[in-house]
């Protein structure tokens, strides 16, 4: 068990969130690796903190790789920045399993970003759906608890 806001979260849990939070950064990687091809520090870390859910690593090798992602970001703008940020977000959850959202919601900026200006908005609401629709059950009221709580810090992108 870990305490989370107050309030108890099972490994297991702690886990799929990891995993999901893996699944959405997945989802936009190609806007970064579109940009950057040689640079393997997203897809490490989306790799390391799958391999952290299945107690493959440390918690510190996957937070190593959170902002080893977060440093692929630095340098670029847009979606690109945003793809690498929502991996180093989803590899962060091994340390803190509130960076579940910040993983989901940079991959919502990410889609916006790469959508024509009239777009974005429904690409944005698409891609939100998609990462419910992603969601295991065990875990899905939690996320979107956490979506309706947080949603005014991470851009309002949760309305969809």
């Amino acid at each position: 068990m870990t305490i989370r806001r107050g309030g108890t979260l099972t490994d297991s849990n702690h886990q799929l969130l990891a995993l999901w939070a893996a699944s959405c950064a997945e989802h936009v990687l190609d806007l970064f690796e579109s940009v950057q091809p040689e640079d393997l520090r997203p897809r490490q870390a989306i790799e390391l903190v799958r391999a952290w859910a299945r107690g493959e690593i440390t918690m510190t090798q996957a937070r190593t790789a959170a902002g080893h992602a977060q440093g692929a970001a630095r340098d670029l703008s847009g979606a690109a920045r945003h793809a690498a940020y929502a991996a180093g977000q989803a590899a962060a959850v091994a340390h803190v399993a509130a960076h579940e959202l910040g993983a989901a919601a940079y991959a919502i900026k990410a889609v916006r970003a790469a959508a024509p200006e009239a777009e974005r908005e429904s690409v944005g609401r698409l891609e939100c759906r998609w990462q419910r629709n992603q969601l295991p059950t065990a875990i899905r009221e939690l996320v979107l608890d956490d979506e309706r709580l947080r949603n005014y810090i991470c851009w309002s992108v949760f309305d969809c």
